[in-house]
């Protein structure tokens, strides 16, 4: 993991690679993770569960996100929380960057 340093640009914390979800660990404690994400248009992260809470940050495009079976469609600039236990699920609409946020209690 690269230690993080200064003022950064979201947007350029990592790069689309065709056909494929990229992602980069920013911060991991044993409080929590800062995740960066980039999704190619059409890729997705199947129905999962996590074990604590979590705060999605679209840092640019479009996503379609689920969570126990409600879909919510997600553009630059939103915040959505997802909630501990429940299933949730990714679908970029377009080419999308995100944190994830996730929050051990």
């Amino acid at each position: 993991m690269t230690e993080l340093q200064g003022v950064i640009a979201l947007s350029a914390l990592l790069d689309y690679q065709a056909g494929a979800v990229v992602s980069r660990t920013l911060l991991k404690k044993e409080t929590g993770t800062v995740t960066a994400f980039a999704f190619d248009v059409g890729e997705g992260l199947s129905e999962h569960t996590a074990p604590f809470d979590a705060l999605v940050v679209l840092v640019e495009g479009d996503a379609d996100i689920s969570i126990a079976g409600k879909s919510h469609r997600v553009s630059a600039g939103h915040l959505l929380h997802l909630p501990a236990g429940q299933p949730h699920a990714v679908k970029a609409v377009t080419r999308f960057k995100m944190l994830l946020i996730m929050i051990r209690a």
